[in-house]
């Protein structure tokens, strides 16, 4: 796939806007960034149903479609955070829980009261030295932007040669053109078959499809990339 074939930025507008937008987000980022969705990368209904008999509730309607398109592609979801998978969903403190940073310092879920909408809004929760203090936050709006959104920053932080990391110590380029807001992690740039995300105003992530684009990334970008 090239790039006249996945416009990005159209898609991530999509995303935003329903269920099925945010699946072909997912769909077209996949495989123009690795590998396209297929059959096995998604969990079977029956796994789906056996989770929401364990817990005793109905999984939204997004969810169980996020799972079922891409819930086991590890990189489009756990690449540095975790997705839970449909045996390990838990509840806890009014929530269901369905991902886990990588060090336990956070959770995303959904509020059980929530739980019979479609498209569910999700929350978040800091692990705190103080566990008395911790409390479900807002998170996204929509469950399927979060699970686009997911996607986008799990492949970005997948280990990989063409993957690189650098401080940021000033604006980005003007050739490096931002793409439209999509989840909380990072503000979004493109360039020439690179992705970047910008996490906090302070540092950058970029993928690249080829050795080259990586290349040309570091000269539109200096710093001290930390594989250059």
């Amino acid at each position: 796939m090239d790039e006249t074939e996945f416009d990005i930025p159209a898609a991530m507008a999509e995303s935003v806007r329903s269920r099925a937008g945010a699946r072909a987000l997912v769909r077209g980022f996949a495989a123009y960034w690795g590998e396209p969705l297929g059959p096995g990368d998604g969990f079977p209904d029956a796994e789906l149903d056996a989770a929401e008999r364990r817990l005793g509730l109905r999984l939204p309607v997004a969810l169980r479609e996020a799972y079922r398109l891409f819930g086991r592609r590890a990189d489009l979801t756990s690449s540095q955070d975790v997705l839970l998978t449909p045996a390990e969903l838990y509840v806890l403190d009014g929530a269901l829980v369905y991902r886990a940073e990588n060090q336990g310092c956070a959770h995303w879920g959904v509020l059980l009261a929530d739980l019979d909408r479609e498209d569910p809004p999700t929350v978040v929760r800091p692990d705190l030295a103080d566990t008395s203090r911790e409390r479900w936050e807002p998170w996204e709006e929509r469950f399927s932007t979060a699970a686009a959104a997911m996607a986008m920053t799990e492949k970005l932080l997948e280990e990989h040669e063409l993957t690189d990391f650098l401080e940021l110590d000033e604006e980005l380029p003007g050739s490096l053109r931002e793409l439209p807001a999509l989840g909380r992690s990072f503000r979004w740039y493109r360039g020439p078959e690179v992705l970047v995300g910008v996490a906090e105003g302070a540092w950058v992530a970029a993928r690249a499809r080829t050795p080259r684009a990586l290349e040309a990334l570091y000269e539109a970008v200096p710093g001290e990339w930390l594989g250059e």
